[in-house]
């Protein structure tokens, strides 16, 4: 065996594994933040749902209001429109 094939043996001997550890520790860390990734972006996919569903929700009972309001006939209907105003826009101030 001469020289060369000496070096040759001991990098790939050496070498070998120890560029596949560290691309394998790469790789790894790479999950790993991905992963984190994914969670911190699940997690504002989740807060905003929530937030869609309670805006819906609160736009579900002033309909259920304006329908009970322009079905009831023995109301009046402007009256109780400004009334509803000055109750949101009480509840906004707090």
């Amino acid at each position: 065996m001469g020289p060369n094939e000496i070096i040759v043996f001991f990098l790939i001997v050496v070498g070998l594994p120890v560029t596949l550890g560290v691309g394998s520790q790469i790789y790894k860390e790479r999950l790993k933040f991905k992963t984190k990734q994914l969670d911190a972006i699940s997690h504002e996919t989740a807060e905003k749902a929530a937030q869609y569903a309670a805006h819906t929700e609160k736009l579900e009972q002033r309909v259920r209001v304006l329908e009970r309001i322009v079905t009831d006939k023995g109301m009046d209907i402007s009256q109780q429109i400004e009334d509803l105003r000055d109750t949101t826009e009480t509840k906004e101030l707090n």
